[in-house]
């Protein structure tokens, strides 16, 4: 039988003397006394990649190694997720969340522990599967955090929630969880959230602000009917293909000229599906949409434009009314906006960890999204930030930056890649920045 005791001394002995320490630093060196069984984690993880609501695998790593600490753990919440939680007196209840999908990406790092896994997805399709977002290293930071705050227990007082959150990637686990009564089910209603989220910038940077940091997004599938035919008599069909093809084009006029330039948005077609033949017309074509928005109104512009851009391609293509064009809703997140006093306090408290100068919080928006805050909304007491941590090698980083570009990589591409570096110090980041949150 494993020691749990044993597991834990050399946590145990670097604690001798902690309140004459500095808390960062302390927990920067069991950070790194954990590196290599973390380091060893994330690629496990990386080469076992699952994707959204499917995650089976990895959440019960999850569990398996929080349960062995001593946390409670609730598992199957929204289908895959997991809860965690370590009550240790009183004091605040600070949730920490990570993800656990994955991307239908093929990778291309070459990468000795490169993920070479294919999955079938929600629409049936065999695809190849990456973590091409970092969430990985998301999983090992916070299997890392939850030891150190463990080893710390007689130095914080609260509750301390951990939340392993299926399908990030769709904008939909975070939400999933909560329709799932997540906090009915025993979970505590957190004061604080924190997250920590993967940035191809330099290892050894943090960017952290408050405001709006992300962007609002809708994820939606249109379908556009016509009638199938045989390829040689287009003039007996019609043609979706050429629907969509009309469609694609004109949805990007909506953000041209619908929307003041001042105004940010941005519409993706992301799939285009149809037909398996060369020369037979399909009877349907679905495409695949993504929006990102930073106020209502310009979503609702957006999803209004979309509807009569596709009422437009119907009734020009002579259409009756029960071929016009379909719409089906999927994920949907509002922008996420980082409290100010949070991000002060926790900034001020990583400056054992990184160059002072390494942490900017003035950087702007970006049109990414997040479910994140999903998992708090509507609870009026609880403040959040979600903070982006630097994890590219520093010479490619400078390298890609020579040759003109502003990243090495970008997040959900098959060469995106962790510095292992990266692994102890997304740890020492994301523990300093919670027990900052146990502080008063």
């Amino acid at each position: 039988m494993i020691n749990k005791r044993l597991i834990l001394l050399p946590f145990v002995l670097l604690t001798v003397g902690f309140l004459q320490a500095q808390p960062a630093k302390l927990i920067g060196q069991m950070a790194d006394a954990d590196s290599a069984r973390l380091v060893e984690i994330f690629k496990d993880i990386h080469q076992n990649p699952e994707l959204a609501f499917m995650e089976t695998r990895t959440a019960a790593i999850i569990a398996k190694e929080l349960n062995f600490l001593g946390y409670k753990v609730i598992t199957g919440i929204g289908k895959t997720g997991v809860a965690c939680i370590l009550r240790n007196g009183d004091g605040p209840v600070v949730m920490y969340r990570t993800e656990l999908d994955c991307n239908a990406v093929k990778e291309i790092t070459s990468l000795p522990y490169a993920s070479t896994k294919t999955m079938i997805n929600s629409d049936g399709l065999e695809v190849p599967v990456m973590h091409a977002c970092g969430h990985d290293a998301h999983i090992a930071w916070m299997l890392g955090i939850a030891r150190i705050m463990v080893a710390l227990k007689k130095e914080w007082k609260g509750t301390l929630v951990f939340i392993g959150q299926p399908a990030e990637e769709v904008l939909s686990g975070a939400r999933a969880m909560v329709d799932d009564k997540m906090y009915e089910k025993g979970v505590p209603v957190p004061d604080f959230l924190i997250g920590l989220h993967s940035r191809p910038i330099p290892v050894g940077t943090l960017d952290n602000g408050y405001g709006n940091r992300m962007a609002g997004s809708d994820q939606l599938d249109v379908t556009f009917y016509g009638v199938g035919g045989h390829g040689s008599a287009p003039e007996y069909a019609k043609d979706p293909i050429v629907m969509g093809s009309n469609a694609v084009m004109q949805y990007q006029t909506i953000i041209s000229r619908n929307i003041a330039a001042q105004d940010a948005a941005v519409l993706t077609v992301g799939a285009f599906h149809s037909g398996n033949s060369n020369n037979i017309i399909p009877a349907s074509a679905l495409l695949k949409l993504n929006l990102r928005w930073f106020n209502e109104k310009t979503r609702d512009v957006l999803l209004d434009g979309i509807k009569n851009v596709n009422d437009g391609v119907a009734i020009a293509n002579n259409l009756p009314k029960e071929l016009f064009p379909e719409i089906k809703m999927k994920g949907f997140v509002y922008p996420l906006e980082n409290n100010a006093e949070m991000v002060t306090k926790i900034n001020r408290s990583l400056a054992d960890i990184i160059d002072i100068k390494n942490i900017v919080s003035d950087t702007p928006s970006l049109m990414g999204s997040e479910d994140f805050h999903h998992l708090v909304i509507g609870n009026k007491r609880t403040v959040y930030d979600y903070l982006m941590v630097g994890i590219a090698n520093s010479a490619i980083f400078e390298k890609a930056v020579k040759a003109g570009k502003k990243f090495p990589f970008y997040n959900h591409n098959g060469n995106y890649e962790v510095d292992l570096s990266a692994i102890p110090l997304g740890t020492k980041i994301g523990a300093t920045a919670l027990f900052e949150m146990f502080r008063k």
